[in-house]
């Protein structure tokens, strides 16, 4: 399919699409999630009925948004577009307290900042697969090569050459993802461990898709039956393909230090910041996604960690 179909929608309130889609993306070179300098938003994806290449361009004079699709999917994709822009969202209900104020000087800049949700389960599995245990730019390397390598050209004129989606890309399926070869893997840098985590959940990729129907109450569980799953990566596809507001992401090594501190001017752990952001529950994610966005990271001290080496080194093979 190479015409384009179209809709538009008017968000309910003032919306920072920038703000609100950032998550999606994995690393600036994301084949499948990309911002051109227009203020667009393309996103490659696949649908039960097929791939599709979404763009969404805000209107500065009317507040809409113009939102283009293409391929076989595109209909899925146009109808989605509500919840993708976190419609669905209620931050209504969401007060920052006086004694948080970098939190409430954050809400007050982003209003319009909202919880996406892509109920695309198998693709946030997979890219917060290889983000366990790695740093960022390890794990977007790896996606981005994956992508490029096992994934589909996204459909549609745009994804051309010179076009504005050039070299765009749809995450594999998950018959493409469980049949990668173990070498292809260390080739993108990506060890057993990782891995494992995406072959079994491309081994039960109907269930999770079906995971969007669930109570928010039964995701977590649900998600973390798989092995490989814990609380942090539950929580990453919980806030992206789940549209959840309170899926705070625990065990990551900065995300609660930066939380305390920008609420506290102290650094502390897990268990601190669950007690600390107790009463914002229904929003934690909201209050860590607020920290990000207003850059509130806590001071670095000392010379920088050595990273592992997550694959075993080979001539000619990434590391």
């Amino acid at each position: 399919m190479t015409r384009a179909r179209t809709r538009t929608v008017r968000p309910a309130s003032a919306l920072d699409l920038s703000g609100t889609l950032g998550p999606l993306r994995r690393g600036g070179g994301d084949p499948a999630v990309r911002r051109t300098p227009d203020g667009s938003w393309w996103w490659a994806t696949r649908t039960p009925v097929g791939t599709a290449l979404l763009a969404l361009r805000p209107s500065a004079s009317t507040g809409e948004l113009l939102a283009a699709a293409w391929g076989d999917g595109a209909e899925r994709v146009l109808e989605g577009v509500p919840e993708l822009v976190g419609e669905h969202d209620e931050p209504g209900t969401f007060v920052p307290r006086p004694e948080h104020p970098a939190l409430v000087e954050a809400w007050r800049r982003r209003r319009g900042l909202r919880v996406p949700r892509t109920r695309a389960v198998m693709e946030a599995m997979a890219a917060a697969a290889l983000e366990q245990v790695v740093t960022g730019k390890e794990a977007w390397a790896a996606w981005r090569d994956l992508l490029r390598r096992f994934g589909e050209p996204a459909p549609g004129a745009p994804a051309g050459p010179g076009g504005p989606a050039a070299g765009m890309h749809v995450p594999p399926n998950a018959a493409q993802w469980a049949a990668i070869p173990s070498w292809e893997w260390l080739r993108a840098g990506v060890e057993l461990r990782r891995r494992a985590v995406v072959q079994r959940a491309a081994a039960v990729a109907p269930g999770l898709e079906r995971t969007t129907t669930l109570p928010p109450a039964d995701v977590e569980r649900a998600l973390r039956s798989l092995p490989g799953v814990g609380v942090w990566t539950a929580a990453e596809v919980r806030h992206r393909a789940h549209g959840d507001a309170d899926a705070f992401s625990f065990a990551d090594y900065h995300v609660s230090k930066n939380v305390t501190w920008a609420l506290t001017g102290e650094v502390l752990d897990d268990d601190a910041c669950a007690e600390l952001i107790e009463c914002y529950r229904g929003h934690r994610y909201r209050v860590q996604r607020l920290v990000e966005v207003a850059g509130l990271s806590r001071p670095r001290r000392g010379p920088r960690m050595t990273l592992p080496r997550h694959t075993p080194a080979a001539t000619g093979m990434r590391s």
